[in-house]
C-alpha cells in the first residue's frame, strides 16, 4: 500500500503568519488533504488554528509538540484535543547537549521512554524527528543506532530523509535498517549541504523512489517538509505535490489516516 501525503505547516510559516486562512485554502487547492502542525504564529490560538484547518477541508495527522514531562503534559494534551489526532512528535529543535555524548544520549533515551509512557497513558503514540545530530557519529557511534537499541518499541522514529544525507548518511540504508520503526518519513529535496537552500521535492540530490523501496510497506506517510527554499514556497510546495503525486510514490485520495503506528 502507497503511504499517503501530507505538508508540514512550518513549511508555509511565512505565509501562514500574514494570511492564516487564505495559506490554508491554499494548501487545499493544491491537493494536499492532510497536514502535520508545528507552532501557530503570532495571535493565531491554537483551537482558533484547529477551526481554520477543519474549514479549509484539511485533517492534522500529526502533531509536532514538547516532550510530554512536567509542565508538558497538559499542552500536550490540549493540543491533539484541539487538532484530534493522536500521533504526537518530539520535533527535536534545537540539538540538546546530551546528543555530544554516549552518556547523555543514554540518558535521552531515559527521557524519551519517560515521555512515551505518558503519552501511552492517554492513548497516543509518540514519535522522535531527526535532524542531523541524531546521525552524525559520536564517539563513533550514530546517536539514532542507540536510541533504536534503547527506546520502547512503540515509539516511533519520523525520518527527515534530508538531514540523514545532510548528515552523512545514506537514507536508503536508514530506511531499510529502520523498517517498521519509521512509519513517517520527512521529505525535502537540495544539495544535502548544511546552509544551502533547499528545492521543491524532485529537483535536488534525492533518491526519493529508492528510499520509498527500501521502506518496503513500512511508511504510512510522506510529508513534505521545506525548511529553507531556493524558490517561492509555494511554488515549491506545489511542484513537490505533483512530483510525488504523477510519480505515483503517494496515495493522495482522500480518506482517514491509517491505523497508528506502534498500536
Amino acid at each position: 500500500m502507497k503511504p499517503q501525503l501530507a505538508l508540514q505547516l512550518y513549511t508555509l510559516r511565512a505565509a501562514l503568519a500574514q494570511d492564516f486562512g487564505g495559506t490554508l485554502r491554499r494548501i487545499a487547492d493544491i491537493g494536499y488533504r492532510f497536514v502535520e502542525s508545528a507552532f501557530w504564529p503570532a495571535g493565531v490560538t491554537r483551537d482558533g488554528a484547529a477551526a481554520q484547518i477543519r474549514h479549509a477541508g484539511l485533517t492534522v495527522m500529526a502533531a509536532h509538540c514538547e516532550l510530554p514531562l512536567g509542565a508538558g503534559v497538559q499542552p500536550m494534551l490540549d493540543t491533539v484535543a484541539a487538532l484530534g489526532c493522536t500521533r504526537v512528535i518530539w520535533h527535536g529543535w534545537p540539538q540538546d547537549p546530551d546528543y555530544t555524548s554516549i552518556e547523555g544520549i543514554h540518558r535521552l533515551a531515559e527521557r524519551y521512554n519517560a515521555a512515551n509512557a505518558v503519552a501511552r497513558q492517554h492513548g497516543l503514540t509518540l514519535g522522535l524527528h531527526n535532524h542531523w545530530w541524531e546521525i552524525e557519529r559520536v564517539e563513533g557511534q550514530r546517536p539514532y543506532q542507540i536510541l533504536l537499541a534503547e527506546l520502547d518499541p512503540t515509539i516511533f522514529f519520523e525520518v527527515d530523509t534530508y538531514w540523514v544525507k545532510t548528515a552523512g548518511a545514506d537514507p536508503v540504508q536508514v530506511v531499510t535498517e529502520l523498517g517498521r520503526r519509521a512509519p513517517l518519513l520527512h521529505i525535502k529535496d537540495g544539495p544535502a549541504v548544511q546552509g544551502a537552500p533547499m528545492t521543491a521535492v524532485g529537483d535536488g540530490t534525492l533518491d526519493f523512489p529508492a528510499i520509498l523501496a527500501a521502506s518496503n510497506g513500512a511508511a504510512e506517510w510522506l510529508i513534505v517538509e521545506l525548511d529553507e527554499c531556493a524558490t517561492d514556497m509555494f511554488t515549491a510546495v506545489e511542484r513537490s505535490y505533483r512530483y510525488l503525486t504523477e510519480q505515483q510514490l503517494v496515495d493522495d485520495s482522500p480518506k482517514e489516516p491509517p491505523h497508528e503506528p506502534g498500536t
